[in-house]
């Protein structure tokens, strides 16, 4: 009998154990699910009131680099406050940005393009509204101002691009599924090293687009890298594009592989230009 009291004496201590062990874990997970901040926040130009989100780890002891995220030309959106949050669980602080001005959304190709269009179109609007996207990001205590790079997807793709060929101070700029036929033409003030990454497949990405971008590149010495992706057209980072391609009939599909492909090459970029290893 003392033996069989021994045996279950040890059990139930054993039992407490894990069970105090599984809580250590769990409470774990979840401080660090809880140190992760995601917020709205509000900035301007002298016209122009923008809506964007700011995401980081609230639990980081040093300043870290901070990221601008442009968003595809539908606006600011859920994908692009997504990508955001991805940044801030790897350690940086991504802002996603409103270049359209009060969060406005667009819900039919037709006013996309609009959008996009009058902010194309008008160089110094758009840049002001990337200076204050900029200032607002700097501003955060969990920035290192001098850290900071800029992505973009379709038309934010395009927007990054240009402001890199407008000589911003920027460490890394990376565009996926972007047009390549910018408004600004780089010259020697590129300081940024940058990265494209597009589908081999996109037709609103011709090879003479592609072309004329790399000979603008090489022309001036920019640190660039270009990868199009086989069997990937517009929009394969987005999960949410087989539905508005079929909505819209537009070529527009999510490729798993390229979506991996190139995040992985974002990480790269971002370790060697912010000198870290992940």
């Amino acid at each position: 009998m003392k033996n069989m009291k021994s045996i279950k004496t040890i059990l139930f201590s054993l039992l407490l154990v894990v069970l105090v062990s599984c809580n250590e874990r769990s409470s774990s997970g979840n401080d660090s699910v809880s140190d992760m901040v995601g917020q709205e926040v509000s900035y301007s130009t002298e016209t122009t009131e923008m809506k964007g989100y700011i995401a980081y780890n609230k639990s980081s002891k040093e300043r870290r680099p901070g990221v601008i995220v442009v968003h595809e030309w539908w606006g600011h959106n859920e994908y692009v406050r997504s990508r955001a949050d991805e940044l801030a669980r790897l350690g940086y602080v991504a802002l996603a940005v409103d270049m359209y001005g009060e969060g406005k959304q667009a819900e039919h190709p037709d006013d996309a393009g609009k959008f996009a269009g009058e902010v194309m179109s008008n160089l110094e609007e758009a840049k002001a509204r990337f200076d204050a996207a900029l200032a607002t990001l700097k501003s955060n205590p969990n920035v290192d101002p001098d850290r900071i790079a800029a992505i973009g997807y379709c038309f934010g793709g395009s927007v990054v691009l240009s402001m890199a060929n407008a000589g911003y101070n920027l460490d890394a700029v990376a565009a996926f599924h972007s047009g390549v036929d910018l408004p600004i033409k780089p010259t020697k003030d590129i300081k940024a090293k940058i990265l494209v990454a597009n589908g081999a497949d996109d037709p609103f990405v011709p090879a003479s687009s592609v072309a004329r971008f790399r000979a603008a590149m090489d022309s001036v010495g920019a640190d660039y890298k270009y990868v199009a992706y086989d069997g990937a057209v517009h929009a394969f980072t987005s999960p949410g594009a087989n539905a508005l391609g079929e909505k819209f009939n537009l070529p527009l599909m999510y490729n798993e592989d390229a979506d991996k492909a190139s995040w992985n090459e974002l990480m790269s970029l971002f370790n060697e230009v912010f000198d870290e290893e992940r």
